[in-house]
């Protein structure tokens, strides 16, 4: 698998906690060197560890609020 490098900009919430300590997070996060965007995914208690999320460009993210609004 390739190497991911990925750098946590703002921790802006936490959406829920699981049984194993494990965070669902809305954070913005640089991948690999790119503009930050919009993620939300599972996050291990130091964020070392990942699960499967989604990002959003600040875009997305803007469509999403007037979808939920």
């Amino acid at each position: 698998m390739a190497n991911i490098e990925y750098e946590i900009i703002e921790e802006i919430g936490v959406l829920s906690e699981n049984a194993r300590g494990w965070r669902k997070e809305l954070n913005k996060v640089s991948w690999n060197g790119r503009p930050p965007k919009y993620d939300i995914r599972d996050w291990s208690e130091e964020h070392e560890k990942m699960g499967k999320g989604i990002t959003l460009t600040d875009e997305e993210a803007e469509a999403l609020k007037k979808l939920l609004d």
